[in-house]
């Protein structure tokens, strides 16, 4: 099992932060990392959604939401091809710090087979993708583009 866990303080309400990760029809237009996602984020409802991980080949998962608890937490669960071989447990968390100041978590838990031979991988593509996900997040969020 690995996990990667990146973190951003963006300067916008836990509201804000959350109508931007909810949007997804917009994510071509400011997110770097998930380029695309379809479908509802309501626990149990599957997901399409494109990650494109810098220097990496983009990827179509269809994972499952397990939670999206409102201006909190959205988390999903995927897998390459079959489970056990590449599975990854996808959070974003939005802690409020002040009344319009939150800090954005952004992990993955993964686990299966291929995750020893992909751990370089992650640890520096997909680590990237996720910092420049939270970078757009936070400069869309502060910019009142939601």
């Amino acid at each position: 099992m690995k996990e990667l866990t990146t973190a951003i303080a963006i300067d916008a309400a836990p509201s804000v932060v959350w109508q931007i990760l909810m949007d997804f029809p917009a994510y071509p237009d400011w997110n770097p990392f998930i380029r695309s996602i379809q479908g509802q984020a309501l626990p149990g409802a599957q997901l399409v959604a494109r990650l494109q991980p810098p220097g990496g080949q983009a990827m179509t998962f269809k994972p499952t939401v397990l939670v999206a608890d409102p201006e909190r937490e959205f988390r999903w669960r995927g897998k390459l091809i079959v489970p056990g071989l590449f599975d990854g447990e996808h959070r974003f968390q939005i802690e409020s710090l002040a009344a319009n100041r939150v800090q954005f978590i952004h992990s993955e838990q993964f686990s299966g087979l291929l995750v020893p031979l992909l751990a370089k991988s992650l640890d520096t593509n997909v680590r990237q993708g996720f910092e420049a996900m939270n970078r757009a997040l936070k400069a869309r969020a502060e910019t009142g583009l939601e």
